[in-house]
């Protein structure tokens, strides 16, 4: 066998193999051509198996898409679970929250690319996807809001959209140009401009921070 040979080509999977090793090769193939350009055949032979074999596993190109997309957003939705849940101080939290969406679109894998830059978002069905990803993670850190100030469920929700909506931004430009700013460097400086922003507001938690300034207008 050569270097370049796949040593599944040929073997009978268990299906589960077979469905992770189909989902690797398409990954990498829509995140190399994008949705549009890339073909069943070009999956097929990306993870050495007939076309036959594909379509056993995936009716057409968009469930393979749409497989991998839900993927990306459970990935996303843990790893900004696992962040918060990962102490109890309200600063770490931030700076943890952060962290999980900077690891996330650099991750290797690319995955962030199909919840965050996806050039078939104009469907239906990828759209709803993507909405959930931004909703189920900015419903997480709301809680935790909630929970320690005095906003309403609604204006906890508008803050912890925010702060990922900030997270998810500044991790994806930071991308763009990570050889000019490491990534510790990054996330920090975005956890500090998030952190001064939250901070501010009343908390009820002990281990809160920060002046009680109220977040509405007073009456004059």
């Amino acid at each position: 066998m050569t270097a370049t040979q796949d040593p599944s080509r040929g073997v009978r999977l268990p299906r589960r193999e077979r469905r992770a090793q189909l989902l690797d090769a398409a990954r990498q193939v829509f995140v190399t051509q994008g949705y549009h350009a890339a073909a069943m055949d070009d999956i097929a032979e990306r993870a050495g198996v007939s076309k036959p074999v594909l379509y056993q596993h995936f009716p057409g190109k968009k469930e393979l898409y749409l497989a991998l997309l839900d993927a990306g957003v459970e990935s996303l939705f843990g790893a900004v679970r696992e962040a918060l849940s990962s102490t109890e101080d309200n600063g770490e939290r931030v700076a943890a929250t952060i962290g999980a969406y900077f690891d996330f679109v650099d991750d290797p894998n690319g995955a962030y690319r199909l919840v965050f830059e996806s050039d078939l978002v104009n469907e239906d069905e990828v759209r709803r996807r993507v909405e959930r990803a931004d909703e189920m993670c900015a419903a997480q850190v709301a809680v935790v809001i909630a929970a320690d100030t005095g906003l309403s469920e609604d204006e906890a929700m508008l803050l912890a959209t925010v702060l990922t909506g900030m997270a998810q931004t500044s991790a994806r430009r930071w991308l763009r140009n990570r050889r000019a700013l490491p990534k510790d460097t990054a996330t920090r400086l975005v956890m500090g401009l998030a952190w001064r922003g939250i901070s501010a507001f009343p908390r009820t938690h002990p281990n809160a921070g920060g002046p009680p300034i109220s977040p509405r207008p007073r009456d004059a």
